[in-house]
């Protein structure tokens, strides 16, 4: 299977809801050049509040990735999994899984929050967005607009 897959995670806390913190927040990059990899790994990049979103990247295997990626038919079926089940927004209802032909490429973004046990910490968000290629593409595709776009990002108040 030939498939480049990056995912972004942008983490914060109430601190960065408004203001020039959320300015920054919001300005971030949604794809990052690809650096060279091995075929089983995904490029995962991290932002959090407490670093004022800079770009922190590595790899990890395309097995802990959250993201079922499947070959049918000369398609790639991509359909990300919602993790974990307690956050808001509730999903009851989610797009279906996206089928790329090989040059395609797609732009998945779901967003989350989450409150800690005792409710003593206040929320915490994150974004997730993953953008996924199907067949060899240059390491600047993510750079560009994508194929397909899937913003299921929902009310997190």
């Amino acid at each position: 299977m030939d498939v480049t897959v990056q995912w972004i995670r942008t983490s914060w806390t109430k601190e960065s809801r408004g203001g020039e913190a959320a300015a920054r927040r919001n300005a971030v990059p949604v794809g990052f050049r690809v650096p060279h990899m091995s075929p089983s790994a995904a490029h995962v990049v991290r932002m959090h509040e407490r670093d004022g979103f800079d770009p922190y990247d590595g790899q990890e295997n395309l097995r802990k990735v959250d993201v079922q990626l499947r070959e049918e038919d000369d398609r790639l079926r991509v359909l990300p999994r919602v993790q974990p089940l307690f956050a808001i927004p509730p999903r009851p209802r989610r797009p279906p899984a996206v089928r790329l032909v090989p040059g395609q490429w797609v732009r998945w973004q779901l967003n989350y929050r989450f409150s800690s046990a005792a409710g003593v910490r206040g929320w915490s968000y994150w974004l997730d967005t993953f953008n996924i290629a199907y067949g060899p593409v240059g390491a600047d595709v993510f750079l560009s607009p994508p194929t397909v776009l899937v913003d299921e990002r929902g009310p997190v108040r």
